[in-house]
């Protein structure tokens, strides 16, 4: 329907190689997921999901493309995952070296902590400041979560748009 009525939409595959416990490339026959909107006339891209620049970019040019009537886009987004699938997934299907490369060679925050540091765009004193002051706010948030009472059962039926 995205297709039909040029809707402008921004689909967002997120592949991160792995399902549960199996690689795509034993689980899908086409392990390219931006090309599963073609049947419906919908374009797609890969991108590099580890790339913060290349996200954002792709980001601007698949924005562009569904505001400019021409209908729905899907982007892959290539991403890996360094720790299983869930809780209860320990991961055992890649090896641990298949992992620490990964995030030696393509962890997304390092590359784009490089970036800011070569551009001059900051010092990694003031990095590790943000860091900290990051560390501060999830702490807090986390803190106020688990600290606040539980909602009023009432309100589980407060903000939606239709009673069945």
């Amino acid at each position: 329907m995205a297709s039909l009525w040029k809707l402008p939409v921004v689909y967002i595959i997120e592949n991160n190689q792995y399902a549960m416990g199996t690689s795509i490339q034993r689980s899908s026959s086409e392990t390219h997921l931006h090309k599963r909107g073609v049947s419906f006339n919908i374009p797609g891209e890969e991108v590099d999901g580890m790339d913060v620049v290349a996200v954002r970019e792709a980001g601007k040019r698949a924005v562009e493309h569904a505001r400019s009537g021409e209908g729905p886009i899907l982007l892959e987004m290539k991403t890996y995952r360094y720790r299983g699938h869930s809780m209860s997934d320990p991961a055992k299907y890649r090896t641990k070296e298949e992992v620490e490369e990964q995030k030696a060679k393509r962890d997304p925050i390092d590359h784009v902590k490089k970036l800011l540091l070569d551009a001059g765009f900051a010092s990694e004193d003031e990095l590790k400041s943000i860091d900290r002051d990051i560390r501060a706010i999830v702490t807090e948030s986390a803190t106020f979560a688990q600290e606040s009472p539980e909602p009023d059962p009432s309100e589980l039926m407060t903000d939606i748009y239709i009673e069945a």
